[in-house]
């Protein structure tokens, strides 16, 4: 058992070392038993050095060799995570519309915008509790505000308020403002995660973004609008610009 550290010493020590140290020492014994001369020790002397030399040339090569693939792997990285950018917005279709916006809901905080959006894709009830009821439940929602045509007033009322009347935390659901509406983009806007930038769900009136059912356009494609993306801010003024107009600055 006492024997093992010292194997394990012996076995991280450099072979050339060892073999140059054994030389050494053969030489001074053999000199000191008058078996060799002074020169023959001198010249074993000179070849150990050059041993020595060209092992640490060896070793400075593959210093080298390894900087220069380190140097190398760096740049390969750095390309990788170029490469890897998170994209402004990422489009999710129908077999994930409703996941996506089930998990936007429930992470959304602050105030939520629904901008121009057809509400009558509230009428079945389970697509109001899988878009609508987990804002509305929502404790980190403090406010819902929505941006609306004066053409959607009735499907307000007669689609969205009685259902969003059995929810916790209806009182969050501002009464809609309502303004000429004359754009063919619909978007949910809101702070996402802990972090709180703003996100939204874009989408698009019309085919392919919209599934035209009797009655109603329904959702089926949409962009997910990251918040690092230069859209956001864009649509942050396009809330802004309507919410501030009033029919009476038609006038």
């Amino acid at each position: 058992m006492s024997q093992g550290p010292f194997r394990r010493r012996l076995r991280r020590l450099d072979v050339e070392a060892i073999a140059g140290i054994v030389a050494a020492g053969t030489a001074l014994v053999l000199h000191l038993l008058h078996i060799v001369d002074i020169d023959v020790l001198l010249i074993i002397v000179m070849v150990l050095l050059a041993l020595l030399l060209v092992r640490d040339l060896h070793q400075e090569d593959r210093e080298e060799r390894l900087t220069h693939l380190a140097e190398q792997t760096s740049s390969t990285v750095e390309r990788l995570s170029a490469a890897m950018t998170t994209p402004d917005a990422v489009l999710v279709g129908p077999r994930d519309l409703r996941d996506y916006s089930d998990r936007f809901a429930r992470e959304a905080r602050g105030e939520m915008v629904w901008f121009n959006v057809c509400l009558l894709m509230f009428r079945p009830q389970s697509l109001f509790d899988t878009l609508l009821r987990p804002a509305i439940e929502n404790p980190n929602v403090t406010r819902i505000r929505f941006i609306l045509d004066p053409g959607e007033r009735e499907s307000w009322e007669n689609e969205v308020m009685p259902k969003a009347a059995q929810c916790v935390g209806l009182e969050k659901l501002l009464e809609p403002h309502w303004v000429p509406l004359n754009e063919s983009v619909s978007f949910v806007l809101a702070d996402i995660g802990e972090a709180g930038g703003a996100e939204a769900q874009l989408s698009f009136w019309g085919e392919p973004f919209m599934a035209r059912s009797p009655g109603r356009d329904v959702p089926r494609y949409m962009f997910h609008v990251q918040s690092h993306s230069s859209l956001i801010p864009r649509l942050l003024e396009l809330e802004r610009t309507y919410r501030l107009h009033t029919p009476a600055d038609e006038g």
